[in-house]
């Protein structure tokens, strides 16, 4: 009978327990509110501010504008290069690493408020639906008119890029008549590789403007290419190129360096070093090769040539590079958005640290490319008064950290082979634009030119181009002698 009653009454006293613990607890917690001890949604100031500004501010400001202020505010006191992308562009950055995007495959130019296009990529969508160079769009999906309304560049991506395999239809002009053209969207490869040829006898030369996705894989296709054709050395040409991807440099440099050798690693205060070595045999081990840096070579353009340098295998020629050596890893935010945190450093086989100083604030650490103009140092020679520790290589060369690669040879920069004139007119895209209108004005005279020397031979400019209204808008004035030269390298 008794173990009846205490199954009866057991629920009711569990239940008194558990709200009398509640009463309790809710008291503590009102006594205790100054430090928070029991209140488990503690925010922090920031959090605070973020919302007092969202509720009580005089005007209406996004809440996205607030976070990326406060987050872009945040990572610039940490280092130069971690940033915040915000969710609206972050295809876009990514795309950017990827070596390719989902688009039409045309590079367009915006003249006289109406979209021209000034090349089709080979085997692009665009190609493939017989657009040619020299069509100017009218309108977008027969709704989108972008002729003729100062529409910006990134308007016009906008609604010319899209998911692949999607449609957009093109009302163009081209001459005197207008045509509908449908086109399929595509995923359109950016190459990496801008030039790769026989320079001179058995020399190849091979430029690469950035490490993206499929730069290995477009890297090794140029060599076998330049290997088939007699190259037995080769000159690497990386100047103005900002890095990329770190597994793209490693790759590259397997190919030039023989046995287990490390290529580079990374350190960091919550990141354990990490060694990248060789892993195969390469496809340039022992030919002579010479490697062109220059002020803006970065991040893992400095990765290769630090690690060529370091192990003897490359003469380094130009200026010293801009001395980016920090490691940035992606993470991605709960709104879409996402930061590139630097959480390592790069350094060299040796040990050199590649990265430049930059405690002095990011502003100063921006201005330092525009000092090493001002004080001379791309000039005079930066080799001359190396600012970093010393180093030794295998072979017994002096090699230097303390930011940026040292090259072995020092090439000034060359101040002196254009006129003011000429640069006025290439900033202001005087020249890009005459060029354009001369081509598509003009088809007849470059349908048989196959090889630049040959349009070198069939077209002097002189005093007609001069007078042109695109030099005239340039308002630059005609100079007494007035003779240009053009100068063509062929490539095979």
């Amino acid at each position: 009978m008794g173990s009846k009653k205490m199954q009866v009454w057991l629920p009711v006293l569990f239940a008194i327990v558990m709200v009398t613990g509640m009463l309790i607890g809710y008291q503590l917690k009102e006594k205790t509110s100054g430090s928070r001890f029991f209140n488990l949604s503690r925010r922090n100031s920031l959090q605070e501010l973020v919302e007092l500004i969202n509720g009580k501010y005089v005007d209406r400001i996004s809440a996205d504008s607030i976070n990326q202020l406060a987050a872009s505010e945040l990572l610039a006191h940490l280092d130069p290069h971690s940033v915040y992308i915000p969710a609206d562009r972050l295809k876009e950055v990514n795309e950017e690493l990827m070596g390719n995007f989902q688009g039409i495959g045309v590079e367009f130019q915006l003249y006289n408020d109406t979209v021209n296009v000034i090349n089709v990529i080979k085997d692009g969508p665009s190609e493939k639906a017989g657009l040619q160079v020299g069509d100017k769009f009218i309108k977008v999906n027969d709704s989108v008119t972008i002729a003729g309304r100062h529409a910006t560049a990134d308007e016009i991506r906008k609604q010319l890029r899209g998911e692949r395999n999607t449609e957009v239809r093109i009302q163009l002009k081209r001459g005197d008549s207008l045509k509908d053209v449908l086109i399929t969207r595509g995923v359109i490869p950016v190459s990496s590789i801008d030039a790769a040829y026989i320079i001179a006898p058995k020399t190849g030369y091979l430029r690469i403007n950035k490490f993206a996705d499929r730069t290995y894989e477009e890297f090794m296709q140029s060599m076998e290419k330049l290997q088939k054709q007699g190259m037995e050395q080769l000159i690497l040409d990386l100047r103005g190129n900002g890095g990329g991807l770190l597994k793209e440099a490693v790759d590259i440099a397997d190919e030039f360096l023989s046995d287990d050798k490390l290529i580079v690693y990374t350190e960091g205060g919550h990141s354990p070093r990490t060694e990248y070595h060789t892993r195969r045999e390469g496809i340039f081990e022992k030919g002579k090769l010479e490697v062109l840096l220059d002020e803006t070579s970065a991040s893992a353009s400095e990765v290769l040539a630090g690690a060529l340098q370091d192990w003897d295998r490359a003469t380094i020629i130009g200026r010293r590079s801009f001395g980016k050596g920090l490691v940035q890893q992606q993470f991605q935010l709960t709104d879409g958005s996402a930061v590139r945190l630097t959480i390592a450093r790069y350094y060299s086989p040796l040990g050199r640290n590649i990265q430049k100083p930059y405690t002095k604030g990011k502003e100063q650490y921006e201005e330092e490319l525009a000092a090493r103009f001002h004080n001379g140092e791309v000039v005079k020679g930066d080799t001359a008064k190396p600012k970093g520790k010393a180093y030794k290589t295998p072979g017994g060369r002096i090699v230097y950290g303390g930011g940026g690669i040292t090259p072995d040879i020092f090439v000034p920069y060359d101040t002196s082979h254009i006129p003011a004139g000429l640069m006025k007119m290439y900033f202001k895209n005087t020249l890009g634009s005459f060029v354009y209108h001369y081509y598509v004005q003009n088809p007849s005279v470059f349908s048989n030119i196959q090889w630049p020397n040959g349009l070198a031979a069939k077209i002097t400019p002189g005093e007609k181009e001069w007078n042109s209204r695109f030099i005239r808008s340039a308002g630059i004035p005609k100079p007494e002698s007035f003779t240009l030269k053009c100068r063509f390298t062929a490539e095979e």
